[in-house]
């Protein structure tokens, strides 16, 4: 028989579906977030894909153009940025929540090639509330990352930090405000008195106008006119309705604004905790949280990577995993499973459920190794240390268990977790025990059926 921790999250489950956690309403209708518990690039597009149509919404909390993830609906695969997984399904309302920040032209382009690709976007919602990138956000963007150097953040180059600044000083510019010509041109007149002044003083960039943005951007607003929404009230109605939400996260646990590896990290808030704020939806309206690891892990950009590998292995995993950015093309950092780092994110994120992506990955190796432990200073952490003189140094030492690997086996075709191989199955239940959360979905491949449901029930 085989043996699965589980942790206070695991047995919380067990009693909710037992039937403990009814609410008063009737009958019991959950509502997810699902998150990377990485360094992002987990595959959270494809759970998001393959579940969200046991949903009624799926919204997007957090977060611009700098996510990318890759929807596919029977023949039909399309790389999206902006607008929400279950957009391809006729049940389903995508939102667009008050947290995210939207470049209208990647927006609008991406609508119509969903629509040219015979997916409608009508159902589409997007926040009145939603913060807007800017031509010049993306001009600042990458003339700070240039000016930065080797002390580089590694951003998308995008304008996502340079928007979540301008919002955060309560200067920038909302969805609501393309809907007035009027009080659009009277916003921007006033930001660009400033970036004008940033852009051509101390970037030597070339300075904007107000009619040269509008001539830009009010076509958009026309198109997204339509589709503008008070999300939070919509939302809320929904839960009062018996509907059920699935939050969708971008990046990744490890770039959250206050919880990853600062200033390696992206403008917002990754975490389940972004997901109310982001939405306005209350916490207690969430239920489960799903986390999206890679049984490997990589990452993008620059920033602490303790289990990084440097050798032939880590270029392996990197071809073989096909580890290329969908919205850069930049190529992932890889390294073997780091169970400290993943306990930080089930513990501190409330994660109820794990989604083990890419297992079929490690077919290409003999023996695979998880990081149990860091040692720094010849002191031992078992936990994952923010303090810069511990976890940035490259001294950080990465203690290891070694597993049998299952080399040259083909699990592509395994549709239960009994068909996995020994070794295989063995790896899993490891990495179960050392994080202390159930892993309810095992992807064996890039496909939706290629995917073993462990035990994951949405409702």
């Amino acid at each position: 028989m085989r043996y699965r921790v589980k942790s206070n999250f695991v047995q919380a489950l067990d009693l909710r579906f037992a039937g403990i956690n009814k609410t008063s309403k009737g009958p019991y209708m959950p509502s997810t977030v699902l998150l990377g518990a990485q360094w992002g690039d987990e595959g959270k597009g494809k759970i998001t894909d393959l579940i969200s149509s046991d949903y009624d919404y799926v919204v997007r909390y957090q977060g611009g153009t700098n996510a990318g993830h890759t929807v596919i609906h029977g023949d039909t695969k399309l790389a999206l940025h902006l607008i929400p997984s279950g957009v391809m399904y006729d049940h389903i309302t995508p939102v667009i929540g008050n947290g995210c920040v939207i470049d209208p032209k990647v927006l609008v382009e991406e609508m119509k090639m969903l629509e040219d690709s015979g997916f409608p976007c009508d159902r589409l919602r997007i926040s009145c509330d939603a913060h807007i990138i800017m031509p010049y956000h993306i001009d600042l963007d990458g003339a700070s990352e240039r000016h930065l150097g080797k002390h580089k953040i590694g951003t998308t180059n995008r304008g996502i930090g340079p928007a979540y600044e301008d919002k955060f000083a309560r200067n920038g510019i909302r969805v609501q405000d393309l809907l007035d010509e009027k009080i659009f041109r009277e916003k921007l007149e006033a930001a660009l008195a400033i970036k004008n002044q940033v852009l051509t003083k101390i970037y030597n960039l070339k300075p904007y106008t107000v009619d040269q943005i509008c001539e830009m951007y009010l076509p958009y607003a026309e198109v997204m006119r339509k589709h503008m929404t008070e999300t939070t009230q919509m939302l809320n109605a929904a839960l009062r309705e018996n509907k059920n939400i699935l939050f969708e996260g971008a990046q990744g646990t490890m770039l959250d604004i206050d919880h990853g590896t600062y200033p390696f990290v992206t403008s917002s808030s990754c975490c389940a905790g972004g997901a109310p704020t982001g939405s306005g939806v209350g916490p207690k309206a969430i239920d489960k949280v799903l986390g999206i690891a890679k049984a490997y892990i990589t990452r993008v950009g620059s920033g602490p990577f303790p289990t990084e590998l440097h050798d032939e292995t880590g270029e392996l995993l990197c071809k073989v995993g096909g580890e290329y950015g969908v919205t850069t093309g930049r190529k992932r950092r890889c390294g073997w499973f780091d169970a400290v780092q993943a306990r930080y994110a089930v513990e501190g994120k409330s994660m109820t459920d794990m989604a083990l992506t890419k297992l079929d990955v490690l077919s290409c190796v003999p023996t695979i190794k998880v990081c149990v432990g860091y040692e720094a200073d010849g002191v031992r952490y078992d936990y994952f240390p923010m303090q810069h003189s511990v976890i940035y140094p490259k001294n950080v030492t990465p203690i290891y268990e070694e597993l049998p690997g299952w080399e040259g086996v083909d699990i592509s075709d395994c549709k239960k977790f009994e068909d996995l191989p020994a070794n295989a199955q063995r790896y899993v239940t490891y990495l179960e025990e050392v994080t202390g959360v159930h892993a309810s979905l095992i992807a064996v491949g890039p496909d939706r059926n290629q995917t073993i449901f462990n035990g994951w029930e949405s409702r």
